[in-house]
């Protein structure tokens, strides 16, 4: 099997972004030790604190973004950094070439039940032109990323990674502490049966994703004559790669629980890596109206709806969502 570092050798990918992917994931090496420690380190449960998307913090979150933040502000490859957990953006090295935003721990509900969670991580370049001081260092096309991946923390620690070419696969060998290629080219089939969605919103959402859904709970005797399965693991990482592995749809659209904020998931650190990920596996990645990698942030926390999958299926579903509905 091959390292992670020499696949991206062949690539011909800049040394200096090597060097700064094997930066996030050194400190994703030490996450997912915490991760494996549980209840045996002290790091389970909540703290008294909400972060900046109102969301109270669990004790690994914070020490997670503590470990990443710490290693990007070191590694002097980094000029600005972003993450769900920092109210702003974080200035780092002047003049370094890269900028970096990541979710530190997506998921982070599940951990005291010992469930899927993962650290999803973006990676662009620069802008000499904004100070590093500036949000709108990360006012870039998700179709900008250098680097797009997530490193999953299951009963293997794996990780899916695209630096603009095929979306691989490696796993954490913890004898070697390295990651080795085990799938070389992720592949999503262009058919599923499979959905994932948080059915605890149903009564929320719009009419047309509504007809969707029930179109496919009625299974073979509905519109699409096919029976579903329906998953959902609380924590986007595990169900988009879930969507990497054997293909299938994921869905967080908006709803109206909230008017100021309609949608969920984070367009730059949670949406645009996962799509690109999605995107270069042969799927497809929208919201309930364009194409994920096309939107520029308005702010380093913006949300949008999120389908992302195998493409017949999303191209079903946005056909429920066609203004004329």
């Amino acid at each position: 099997m091959k390292r992670l570092v020499h696949c991206l050798e062949n690539d011909k990918v800049d040394i200096e972004l090597i060097q700064l992917i094997d930066t996030i994931l050194t400190a994703c090496k030490e996450i997912s030790f915490r991760v494996g420690q549980g209840a045996l380190s002290n790091v389970l449960g909540s703290t008294l604190d909400e972060n900046i998307q109102g969301e109270t913090q669990k004790k690994l979150d914070i020490i997670s973004n503590q470990l990443l933040k710490d290693m990007l502000l070191e590694s002097g490859r980094v000029r600005t950094i972003a993450s769900e957990e920092e109210d702003s953006v974080v200035a780092a090295t002047e003049g370094a070439p890269y900028i970096v935003a990541f979710d530190p721990l997506d998921g982070s509900s599940n951990i005291d039940i010992n469930g899927q969670i993962g650290t999803i991580f973006t990676i662009y370049r620069a802008k000499d032109e904004v100070p590093a001081t500036s949000e709108l260092q990360f006012a870039q096309q998700g179709t900008e990323q250098v680097c797009a991946g997530y490193v999953l923390y299951g009963p293997s620690t794996m990780l899916a990674l695209t630096t603009g070419g095929p979306s691989r696969l490696y796993t954490l060998d913890r004898t070697q502490g390295c990651y080795l290629l085990t799938t070389a080219q992720l592949e999503i089939p262009t058919q599923t049966a499979e959905f994932a969605v948080n059915m605890s919103n149903f009564t929320q959402w719009s009419s047309g994703f509504t007809d969707y859904i029930n179109a496919l709970l009625l299974g073979n005797e509905g519109p699409r004559a096919k029976k579903y399965n329906m998953r959902w693991n609380g924590a986007m990482v595990g169900d988009v790669h879930r969507v990497l592995s054997r293909g299938g749809i994921f869905c967080y659209p908006s709803d109206t629980k909230n008017a100021q904020q309609p949608a969920k998931l984070r367009l730059l650190y949670e949406a645009n890596p996962l799509a690109m990920l999605v995107e270069n596996a042969q799927g497809k990645a929208f919201t309930e109206h364009e194409r994920i990698l096309t939107i520029t942030p308005s702010h380093i926390h913006q949300r949008v709806a999120v389908i992302m999958g195998s493409t017949e299926e999303v191209d079903a579903c946005l056909g429920y969502l066609k203004p004329t509905r």
